[in-house]
């Protein structure tokens, strides 16, 4: 299970953070200062830092720099009201990989999480993941797909769904969840185009699209990828 750290001295915002993230399937630590964050990080290894800029005591930015003095190179998105570029340049200079100034709305902090998650958990290039559906042989590393050697076009977006389900396979995944994995922070999308996307690709897929066999519908639910 991913292993999220939040240092945040805000009550509210934290108490929030930690029930969002936890109800994302997250394990979720908290500490509301930079000296209890650097104890929880001196016992215990995070896949990933929620860290505020303006914290009691020591700061975000001296969090940061401590961490990566100390040789802990653990993925930090930094969570703040200062929102000038000087900042935002400090802040990746010293070693985060993103920066996100408050408000923000929790879509698009899921989305910037599931990117800084993915990076770190990015595949080595040349091990591929080549996956067999249907009429459908899809290299999901290179972003490349065949149906009886010829060339299949697909979209990124569809090749982002494709390995999401794969990733789940077996496992129903709901409209919401594709939403907010795949599309991230993108206000205009709806379930029905999560819809609208999966009969494209089961057009691609399964031997006959009004009966499939890989991408199952699970009503008033979502869809599961039947490997």
């Amino acid at each position: 299970m991913v292993k999220i750290l939040i240092i945040e001295d805000e009550p509210d915002m934290r108490l929030g953070l930690e029930r969002n993230l936890a109800y994302e399937g997250y394990k979720v630590h908290s500490a509301a200062d930079g000296e209890s964050g650097l104890e929880f990080l001196e016992s215990d290894s995070y896949n990933l830092i929620l860290l505020d800029v303006m914290l009691p005591g020591i700061d975000g930015f001296d969090v940061c720099k401590q961490l990566r003095e100390r040789g802990i190179n653990t993925p930090i998105i930094y969570l703040t009201a200062r929102g000038q570029e000087m900042d935002k340049v400090l802040g990746l200079e010293l070693g985060a990989e993103d920066y996100i100034t408050k408000p923000f709305s929790l879509r698009e902090l899921l989305a910037r999480i599931k990117v800084v998650l993915r990076r770190q958990n990015k595949e080595p290039e040349n091990e591929k993941k080549i996956i067999i559906l249907g009429n459908l042989e899809a290299d999901l590393n290179n972003y490349i797909a065949t149906s009886n050697g010829q060339a299949v076009n697909m979209t990124h977006r569809e090749f982002e769904i494709l390995k999401y389900l794969f990733h789940k396979k077996n496992e129903i995944v709901s409209r919401e969840e594709l939403l907010n994995k795949i599309w991230g922070e993108d206000e205009f999308v709806t379930r029905r185009t999560v819809d609208n996307f999966v009969y494209k690709l089961r057009k691609k897929i399964e031997i006959n699209p009004e009966n499939p066999k890989h991408i199952i519908t699970v009503h008033k639910v979502g869809y599961k990828l039947i490997i």
